[in-house]
């Protein structure tokens, strides 16, 4: 009789494990602004056009494609933001870059006030490298962001800020269209690209319980196109 419990549990366990991942957002872009020439991306998408791109289209959906490209009067890359809220999870989309372009998948948390912008943890991509980072518990922190700003580039900083983001090396084609693949469990970030494994980072601020929002963050231009988000709990 003692048995049941354990096996119970261990059932239960199983079942646990084995639940599919919850689908939270998924947009293909297959549509057109309201207004032509006017930044409209529709489905729960903003951006930062309008307080650092003054106002200037910097995100035009065309031909079913989300075209990203930073506005020359802009004071700051683009932002994409979306709402979604979940504590491990999966984001998967495709994208095309060009020469020098660059595309970050931010997570976010606008209640955690310890960090600026509720920044937690960023895969960025170019063609060339793939870089993941622990933005809580690193550059994003608030003293630690203070400490930066003063001027501090003590070694003892710099060997922080070290330990909380890990580059790998890429070799995509400017010309083609790849598939990102992003999966956060636990303290890990894991990607994968065209279904290869691109690189994996664990720290603690990645752990963090609540990212409340996906931020696509652009400092040039990009394309992207079928955008999924999953919830793993």
């Amino acid at each position: 009789m003692k048995l049941i419990p354990s096996v119970l549990l261990c059932a239960l366990c199983g079942c646990l494990q084995s639940a599919e991942p919850t689908l939270l957002l998924t947009d293909d872009f297959a549509r057109e602004e309201k207004t032509p020439g006017k930044e409209d991306i529709g489905n729960g998408w903003t951006s930062n056009s309008g307080w650092r791109a003054k106002g200037h289209q910097q995100v035009d959906l065309i031909d079913g494609v989300m075209h990203v490209t930073k506005h020359a009067e802009a004071d700051h890359g683009v932002a994409i933001f979306h709402n979604v809220e979940f504590q491990d999870g999966i984001v998967e989309l495709r994208f095309k870059l060009g020469e020098g372009d660059d595309l970050g998948v931010d997570f976010v948390d606008r209640e955690l006030k310890t960090v600026h912008a509720g920044h937690l943890c960023m895969a960025r991509v170019t063609n060339k490298n793939l870089q993941i980072t622990d933005s809580k518990t690193g550059g994003m922190d608030n003293q630690i962001r203070e400490r930066r700003e003063a001027g501090d580039k003590s070694p003892e900083l710099a060997a922080l800020l070290k330990t909380k983001t890990k580059a790998f090396k890429l070799d995509l084609r400017p010309t083609d269209w790849h598939t990102l693949h992003i999966t956060v469990s636990g303290d890990t970030m894991t990607v994968k690209i065209d279904d290869q494994p691109a690189g994996t980072f664990s720290s603690e601020g990645i752990a963090h319980p609540t990212k409340r929002m996906i931020t696509l963050a652009v400092n040039k231009s990009a394309q992207v196109d079928d955008v999924k988000v999953w919830r793993l709990r």
